[in-house]
């Protein structure tokens, strides 16, 4: 318990030292007001590109959505045309045996 009292005692005077302390140094003034126009600089500029990166990000995720769905058509264009060559397959094969039973009776 002590020594939190004494930790928050020199916390208090360390604070009130600095709350006293004056920047009547032009330079420094200076200094710091360039820092807070770069960081607000730089605080716009971050906004920007997430603005920016969420919009990529929504336009990824909306080709992905269409790749995927053309993938599927695709797939289901591909069944569809084995299917068809399937069918053509048996065709082809019944004509056969009918010109085979033509050719018996005609013989």
């Amino acid at each position: 318990m002590n020594s939190v009292n004494e930790k928050e005692k020199k916390l208090i005077s360390a604070l009130s030292e600095l709350k006293n302390l004056k920047l009547h140094n032009p330079e420094i003034k200076q200094h710091l007001e360039a820092l807070s126009t770069q960081k607000n600089q730089l605080e716009i500029e971050k906004e920007d590109l997430e603005k920016k990166y969420k919009s990529l990000m929504d336009d990824y995720n909306n080709l992905s959505l269409k790749l995927e769905e053309i993938k599927n058509n695709e797939k289901i264009e591909q069944k569809k045309q084995m299917e068809f060559s399937e069918k053509i397959d048996e065709l082809n094969q019944e004509t056969d045996t009918l010109i085979e039973e033509i050719d018996k009776w005609q013989m």
